[in-house]
């Protein structure tokens, strides 16, 4: 801890200088006349700011391209406009999608990144692939973007035989700014799927990170922009039909309620929900799980998802600590608890970001109604050190009481030494209190992260008291000091080697985890001597994993496999290929073999994918297969996943989800189909289907578990 500290002491005294900002400004039209269909033919457009064109990123930054890419920009009293224009002959193009927020990391597609308050230190950020398919997100960390908020906009495409044009509109009440604010940052990207090329106008250096909001443009122009009243109201109707057969239950009811928000300051709004439902959201990806410890699942539900990177807390704590973790509210031991209302603060005034939250639940069965209540508050005490707090309090149970109470503080550049290098450390402290026996209670830890494109390296400590307990969130392994770190050494090469290789990454990580006496519970060593892209795409690694693991007690690691416990120390490896994702048709798969405890397992993970040149067929199939072979009895776990999507176009989509577990003998089938009338105007219509195989019969010798079906409409009016 004493070396993290005077790292950070030392760190923290550095000045960091941002990079040189270009500026402009777009012009304003009181009301325009813009139609989003893509083909950009309104008078507003020829007077629209203009961008000639951006700079390659990647693979050589400033290099020459026959990818060139026109930008322009306008704005009127309500609404941002945007104009890409990407020449590139047609039967190059890239698409697999016409998902809303679908995979898009083998296909050609324009990017905006807006940060409305100016401060380099939050964002938004819309990406629309060359088929017209929108995602977006909110950006509170320059490597990642959250990208399950759903914001209302709109965005056309129509492709020619040599360009495709983008055209984008985005209401001001979508976004949040300071009123009269003279400017907004921005960014612009675009990528071509075929040659790996990256693009941007700004961040044009290797070492930009993707979502770096202070490696952006000032935005003149935007001071008149409104959002109106501010209010948005989204009431929704919902009709479920249900049925289970292993109780001989069916039920048919009908139900309804509003989500309204009302933007407080043009930084900070409100959100209230009423009789919250969820039909419309997509069902888990299952996991098999060969550990003792419980397994991650994303939040997916909309009314949690809005502001949810606002709630961030602490740095260096992914998969081992989430001390807001939103699933604890109206999800409880597999069974869903209904919400009656909810209620949401979030936003930024100045150099504060607030996030509050206050949901009540009801009685459901022997589950009592709760009150749940999280805040948490930001402030930037310069350009680049935060501090925050965070204070979660009440318990899924229904009947315990619990709190939990932490302070982080980061310090963030991406201009370290004056040399354009990112650089992050932070530490964070936390405690849990309430219905809890034991004192030891506390959390705390650190991070120094320099995340560049050569040289990625980082050191993180944790420390989790073992009667740390924040029942709203998530924590795996408490009672644990936990050391882990690493270096990626990742070079470019040049030449003749060049031709065959774009990237080689060469890593070397470790960690360590003792228990509160200082005994060693686990540690692992993962290792890359050949990890490797090349220029058409193609990944190929080996790694090579020598770990140990102690068991305090006897695992059950399968049905009737019973591990003793003890100290094992074994040796994994793995070989991964993948097909170049810019492919019609994907393929690829990874295989970890070697020593498991006092075995053997081999675990075959492998996926294929095609879709139709326009994106609108995508089939996607994947299976784990694992086989164990250990003194105790032999296991096998079986995972199959197939997805099937079907796009009339980016607003109808028909997809269909089936999952089979073989351990459990469970089969899942969850069939949606969204149609979205215009942004903000939707219908859902979503089939759930499930059903198991009887024990030791064929996949095809099954009974049925439950049929659900639910027809929703959700509309949104905006003031």
């Amino acid at each position: 801890m004493k070396k993290g500290v005077i790292f950070f002491a030392v760190f923290f005294l550095l000045s960091c200088f941002g990079a040189d900002l270009r500026v402009f400004k777009i012009p304003h039209f009181k009301k325009a006349k813009i139609k989003i269909d893509g083909k950009l033919n309104e008078s507003e457009w020829k007077n629209a700011y203009k961008i000639d064109d951006l700079v390659q990123k990647e693979p050589v930054p400033g290099g020459k391209t026959p990818y060139k890419t026109r930008i322009k920009i306008l704005c009127d009293d309500n609404n941002l406009y945007f104009a890409f224009v990407c020449y590139q002959p047609e039967d190059s193009l890239s698409i697999h999608t016409m998902l809303r927020d679908g995979e898009m990391y083998g296909d050609d597609y324009v990017y905006i990144i807006l940060d409305t308050f100016g401060d380099g230190k939050t964002g938004f950020m819309f990406k629309v692939n060359a088929a017209g398919a929108r995602k977006d997100g909110l950006i509170s960390n320059p490597e990642y973007v959250s990208p399950d908020w759903d914001g209302i906009w709109t965005a056309k495409t129509k492709v020619y035989k040599d360009r495709w044009v983008c055209e984008i509109k985005i209401p001001a009440i979508t976004l949040q700014f300071r009123k009269l604010h003279p400017f907004f940052r921005v960014e612009f990207g675009r990528y071509v799927a075929k040659d790996l090329i990256k693009f941007r106008w700004v961040g044009t250096t290797l070492d930009s990170q993707p979502y770096d909001v202070k490696l952006t443009a000032k935005m003149e122009g935007v001071e008149n922009l409104s959002m109106g009243k501010g209010l948005s109201f989204s009431p929704y109707s919902v009709i479920r039909f249900d049925k289970d057969y292993e109780n001989n239950n069916t039920v048919l009811k009908g139900e309804a309620g509003f989500d309204l928000r009302w933007n407080i300051t043009p930084g900070i709004f409100a959100m209230l929900t009423v009789n919250t439902d969820f039909a419309e959201t997509e069902v888990d990806t299952r996991q098999i799980n060969l550990t003792r410890f419980p397994l991650f699942f994303p939040e997916k539900r909309e009314f949690f998802l809005e502001g949810s990177n606002l709630f961030e807390f602490g740095i260096g704590l992914v998969g081992d600590f989430m001390a807001f973790y939103s699933r604890r509210i109206g999800l409880y031991r597999g069974k869903e608890i209904p919400i009656d209302y909810g209620i949401k603060v979030l936003g930024r005034q100045g150099k504060t970001s607030i996030a509050g939250l206050y949901v009540k639940t009801r009685d459901s069965g022997d589950i009592k109604g709760t009150d749940f209540f999280v805040s948490r508050v930001t402030y930037d005490l310069t350009d680049n050190l935060k501090v925050g707090g965070l204070i979660t309090d009440g318990n899924p149970d229904g009947v315990s009481d619990n709190t939990f109470a932490g302070v982080d503080v980061i310090w963030r550049t991406s201009n370290f030494l004056n040399n354009r290098k990112n650089f992050i450390v932070g530490g964070w402290w936390g405690s849990s209190s309430g219905d809890i026996e034991g004192d030891d209670r506390d959390g705390y830890g650190f991070k120094i992260d320099y995340p560049n494109d050569l040289i990625d390296a980082s050191v993180t400590y944790k420390k989790f008291g073992k009667d740390l307990n924040p029942a709203l969130g998530f924590l795996p392994r408490p009672g644990t000091k936990q050391l882990s770190g690493g270096i990626a050494i990742q070079p470019r090469p040049k030449g003749w080697l060049g031709n065959y290789v774009r990237q080689f990454f060469f890593e070397f990580y470790g960690r360590q985890v003792k228990n509160v006496d200082g005994y060693i519970e686990s540690w692992r060593i993962f290792t890359a001597p050949l990890n490797l892209l090349t220029p058409s795409g193609w990944h190929f690694e080996f790694n090579y994993a020598p770990q140990y693991e102690f068991l305090p007690e006897d695992f059950e690691i399968a049905d009737g496999v019973v591990i003793p416990s003890g100290g094992y120390r074994f040796n994994r490896e793995r070989i991964e290929i993948n097909s170049p994702r810019s492919h019609s048709f994907q393929a690829g798969g990874r295989v970890w073999f070697g020593d498991f405890y006092n075995g053997r397992l081999n675990q075959w993970e492998t996926y294929i994918g095609w879709s139709s040149k326009d994106g609108s067929i995508k089939l996607t199939v994947e299976a784990e297969n694992d086989y164990g072979y250990l003194p105790e009895g032999n296991f096998v776990e079986r995972l199959w996943q197939v997805k099937v999507v079907y796009a009339l176009n980016p607003d109808f989509i028909i997809s269909s989800y089936t999952q089979y577990n073989y351990s459990s003998g469970e089969i899942g089938m969850n069939n949606r189909i969204r149609y979205t009338i215009e942004p903000g105007k939707d219908i859902f219509i979503v089939w759930n289907y499930n059903w198991e195989r009887f024990d030791g019969e064929s996949l095809f010798n099954s009974k049925l578990l439950a049929n659900q079906i639910a027809i929703k409409m959700r509309w949104t009016w905006r003031r």
